[in-house]
């Protein structure tokens, strides 16, 4: 026989289905009242807020909202805008806190919130033991002898291993939970001891690749959750710090392969993308600009990251267009330049061994502390080294430029500009000028290139690039 729900029933079903999709938050924080507090959360290396509520004369109010929130690690903000407590929001987001600012955070209580409650456990139960490692740590130092140094470390160790334990236990008993996923995210991989290397020995190489790749174990590129906490960013940083090779053909593959697993998660694809793209649009280290052109070419401009603005995504396409032309081993774009009598003296007439480009203005304060330490050390190194250098002058008039060419003594330079005329044909023509296809939008600027014009070094001081062509000379004298 079949059941017959009432319309008042089914009233009633509707009604909690759709409470369980937003956020209802009860929270009491005395002695706050008739004050505003705040929900906030982690989004990677950066803190924002998610709502706020008005704390009645009884102290109490409710953080809710029609949309659930992503999952992740939230606070409480203060009136003050300090950082009260944290808690973790999942599937369970209809519950109570009642708290008092005087007792944080052995005061607060959490009602109706599983994930929360084991948050709070093992927040106590980790500062319990962390405080038990300090002291055993003070101790070491102040230990006398050997026995007590071997005492204290096995005990710091047994600490550590109780942690780690808690720690195991909870993602044994909860596989599933906010705080499992954690837990592995915070997890750092236990190199085998030195008689399980091969042949029995310490081996360094085979420490690396295991360290690495077991890195991510537990890690799940599609889990969301992750995005809001203060850690998850900071192990992606390490890991292409400390792990992966600086060459952008290593950083590619890489990063392929985090974004390849992350697409079925567009919070996850959107977060990391955003990373990458900001940590190599202006890299740290010269020729990782190339791994921003990949992600431009191959995400960006096939319309796989919509959440870009358009704003952002024009700066984007600008700066990947500049850099396309001017990537490191590449070939360096002709210069159509005249010298100081208008005479023609395009880049690729001259010959030499190598070429220091320098991209100066006669006007720009630091060009008029830079350029003559370049003429410096090209007087008295790189002219013997059969190097040349093709000044260029970007702006500040030619009678400036010449004047200052003058002042300095800078006689054995190559010195050129471009005519208007010929950036007017440039411009009709909808063709690159050269300060895009050397990405010179700041001054001074260096580059080096070899005897068949192919960039070898860019956008380094002078000092630097003074350690390339070193560098550069003795492989040449050692082939």
């Amino acid at each position: 026989m079949k059941k017959i729900v009432s319309l008042a029933s089914l009233s009633v079903l509707v009604l909690l289905a759709q409470a369980q999709t937003g956020y209802n938050i009860n929270i009491t924080l005395k002695p706050y009242k008739n004050s505003y507090i705040y929900l906030g959360y982690h989004y990677g290396k950066m803190k924002a807020l998610a709502d706020s509520v008005l704390l009645d004369q009884n102290s109490t109010g409710t953080f809710k909202g029609k949309q659930a929130l992503p999952g992740g690690i939230y606070f409480i903000v203060s009136p003050r805008k300090e950082i009260l407590f944290e808690l973790l929001l999942d599937k369970q987001q209809n519950f109570s806190i009642k708290a008092d600012s005087a007792g944080l955070p052995n005061s607060v209580v959490f009602t109706g919130s599983a994930d929360n409650t084991a948050f709070q456990n093992y927040t106590k139960f980790a500062n319990t033991t962390g405080m038990a490692i300090n002291k055993a740590n003070i101790a070491y130092a102040g230990a006398r002898n050997a026995k007590d140094s071997a005492a204290i470390t096995a005990e710091i160790k047994a600490l550590a291993d109780k942690m780690q334990q808690h720690r195991d236990s909870i993602i044994k008993k909860q596989p599933h939970s906010i705080l499992t996923a954690l837990f592995e995210a915070m997890k750092e991989p236990v190199v085998p001891p030195a008689a399980k290397h091969p042949k029995g020995k310490y081996d360094t190489a085979f420490a690396f690749h295991y360290y690495k790749s077991h890195f991510w174990d537990g890690v799940s590129f599609t889990d969301e959750r992750l995005i809001r906490t203060p850690f998850f960013e900071s192990k992606l940083i390490k890991y292409y710090k400390d792990l992966v090779s600086p060459n952008p053909d290593s950083i590619n593959k890489e990063v392929d392969h985090m974004l390849l697993y992350s697409r079925s998660n567009k919070e996850m694809f959107k977060f990391l993308l955003v990373h990458f793209v900001q940590k190599y649009i202006s890299p740290e280290y010269m020729g990782q600009d190339a791994v921003f052109v990949h992600l431009f070419e191959k995400y960006i401009n096939n319309g796989q990251a919509d959440f870009f603005t358009a704003q952002y995504k024009d700066h984007m396409t600008k700066r990947a267009y500049s850099l396309m032309a001017n990537l490191i081993g590449q070939p360096a774009a002709n210069m159509e330049m005249v010298d100081s009598l208008d005479k023609p003296l395009p880049l690729y007439s001259i010959q030499s061994d190598m070429i220091v480009l320098c991209f100066w203005d006669p006007t720009c304060s630091h060009c008029k502390e830079v350029v003559p330490k370049v003429d410096s050390i090209y007087n008295a190194k790189w002219k013997k080294q059969g190097i040349t250098v093709y000044g260029v002058m970007v702006d500040g008039g030619k009678e400036t430029w010449l004047q200052f060419i003058r002042e300095k003594g800078l006689k054995n330079w190559l010195h050129v500009y471009q005519l208007p005329s010929q950036q007017q044909v440039e411009a009709s023509a909808g063709k690159a000028g050269f300060r895009q296809l050397y990405d010179v939008y700041q001054t001074p600027v260096l580059y080096l290139l070899d005897k068949d014009k192919r960039i070898v070094a860019k956008k380094l001081n002078y000092q630097q690039l003074d350690e390339v062509i070193n560098l550069k000379l003795k492989t040449s004298k050692s082939n």
